[in-house]
């Protein structure tokens, strides 16, 4: 036999197969959607026919969310939850009845005290709803009445990347879905032209060298991959080989993905594995994009007075303020899940200082942003989510002097910010004790938080599911509950 009609044979024994019969047959839908986003003359009304069909599966509030993650973990202490009790107790011990045992990491549990250290912020209340922040920020205490402060969020895991991978995915091991992965695997895209899923990334002038962040934290983990964030870069290309190669024309490019395509359909047609239709559809998407993207990226048209309400950084590239415009940008093109990961907030030491030079880089952007989202009529059906993985101790990492302190990871407690579509502005929700160590009032869960973003885009999150080696996962795993007192 030659070998050619060898290997046309062992297609043909695979195509008979029954196990990738049944995943050939299980396939075909989507193959159909495929077809029919790459050739309907309704790309976005294509484009939603990939979602799930069943979601949205209540009135959704939100038509896309603009996460601002703030990696690192801000200091609840030192932003949003004032402690003057604290004064009277400066460098005492931390009392062992606060502390009850609680699991430290390896940077302070080798230390003979845990001196108390109050913050060197000041505190005043804002808006007609008297919300307290820090004299830390200048800018967003004047949206006191539009921001949900939750001050009672708590998680599991008291070391970064676990408790990233967490917030992001609901499992502290890593190969889960992320949130946006989740969103854009229920509810499809809205724009045939751009990812569903938008990630950004900014270093953060506090603390540069913080800890990394890694691909898999916006990656689709066993959903299929066309649902993993897309990663706009901080300089040259925004996303890698969108440009033609030197000498080759659009029509040549077309021509070449067109070939592509057929092969591709054929391997289909053979095999089943619906991974190939996502190889043709990320084709055409990066085609698409070619023209998107730099009109997306260009904001010469961007009025003089809009640039600098996010102030001056919003013209360097990869900047968290130049970010915030571009996450604008994309909320106009109606990109379902934006997401911002702003590095440097993990402050063991130096922390006012580092924490000051974190708020030059998001205060105004983060104000400037939601703004102007409002002023162009895009807040209403926008969620915008602000906060971290967890919080900061109480006590003092290290020495503690007059005017320079570091805290400690604390999951036990932290603070989150949300407004926008759904959301009843001007609330602080929770309550922690004099030491801001444990909650005592109104707890609520990282999972109840995702639980919450997923009802206001319109999915219940105990619906939203996906079979995997036998069993049916969810971004909440077993657990989360609505939080129904920040719903509008």
């Amino acid at each position: 036999m030659s070998q050619w009609n060898l290997s046309s044979s062992l297609q043909t024994q695979d195509a008979l197969n029954r196990r990738l019969f049944l995943k050939h047959g299980t396939t075909a839908i989507g193959a159909t959607a495929l077809a029919t986003l790459m050739n309907s003359g309704s790309g976005a009304q294509a484009a939603r026919e990939l979602g799930s069909p069943q979601f949205p599966n209540h009135a959704p509030a939100a038509k896309r969310i603009i996460y601002l993650f703030q990696s690192g973990a801000p200091s609840q202490l030192d932003l949003f939850d004032p402690k003057p009790m604290l004064a009277e107790h400066r460098g005492e011990d931390l009392p062992a009845s606060i502390r009850q045992g609680q699991r430290l990491t390896t940077m302070t549990s080798g230390q003979s005290v845990f001196p108390v250290a109050p913050s060197i912020f000041n505190f005043a209340q804002h808006g007609e709803c008297g919300m307290w922040m820090s004299d830390a920020l200048t800018h967003m205490p004047t949206l006191a009445d539009k921001w949900c402060m939750i001050r009672s969020m708590h998680t599991e895991a008291i070391n970064h990347d676990p408790a990233i991978t967490f917030c992001q995915t609901g499992s502290q091991l890593a190969g889960r879905p992320s949130i946006g992965s989740w969103a854009s695997y229920g509810l499809g895209s809205e724009n045939e032209n751009l990812p569903a899923y938008v990630v950004l990334t900014s270093f953060g002038s506090g603390r540069p060298d913080d800890q990394p962040l890694y691909d898999r934290l916006w990656g689709s983990g066993f959903l299929p991959s066309k649902h993993q964030g897309v990663k706009f870069r901080n300089s040259g290309d925004a996303v890698l080989y969108l440009s033609n190669p030197q000498g080759m024309s659009v029509q040549t490019r077309r021509s070449t993905l067109d070939r592509l395509a057929s092969l591709n359909e054929q391997h289909f047609e053979t095999v089943g594995d619906p991974e190939i239709q996502t190889r043709i559809a990320q084709y055409e998407m990066a085609f698409r994009m070619q023209t998107s993207v730099p009109e997306l990226l260009d904001i010469s048209n961007e009025p003089k007075h809009v640039l600098e309400s996010y102030g001056p950084d919003v013209h360097r590239s990869g900047s968290y303020a130049s970010n915030c415009l571009l996450a604008r940008r994309l909320a106009e093109r109606d990109v379902r899940f934006v997401q911002l990961f702003h590095m440097g907030w993990d402050h063991h030491g130096g922390l006012p200082n580092a924490v000051r030079g974190q708020v030059r880089d998001t205060d105004q952007a983060t104000t400037a942003l939601i703004n102007d989202l409002e002023q162009r009529g895009l807040l209403k059906d926008t969620l915008i989510v602000w906060g971290g993985e967890f919080g900061r101790t109480v006590y003092s990492q290290g020495g503690l002097s007059t005017d320079d302190y570091g805290r400690d990871h604390h999951p036990r407690c932290f603070t989150i910010l949300m407004t926008g579509a759904g959301i009843k502005g001007g609330l602080t929700l929770g309550e922690t004790d004099d030491y801001c160590y444990n909650i005592v009032r109104d707890p609520v869960h990282v999972h109840d938080l995702n639980a919450t973003i997923l009802h206001l885009m319109g999915v219940d999150h105990e619906q939203l599911t996906y079979k995997y080696q036998g069993r049916d996962f969810r971004l909440t795993d077993i657990h989360g509950e609505l939080v129904k007192s920040v719903l509008s």
